[in-house]
């Protein structure tokens, strides 16, 4: 089982610094960080479930 977050950012990101990272090789989990705090910053750790939920929330018009 792999422990260790792979990050991933948008490809939709502007690049203007308001951006998000999240890992999605974590079973279970989907921990979400600022991608200008990096590796010092705080990350908010959503179930698998809450976070799909959410995407087809904000995916909706």
């Amino acid at each position: 089982m792999t422990t260790t977050p792979r990050w991933l950012k948008s490809s939709h990101s502007d690049h203007g610094g308001q951006c998000v990272e999240v890992a999605l090789n974590l079973p279970g989990t989907v921990p979400v960080r600022d991608s200008k705090a990096g590796d010092g910053g705080p990350v908010l750790t959503f179930s698998t479930p809450a976070f799909a939920a959410f995407l087809g929330a904000v995916r909706t018009p």
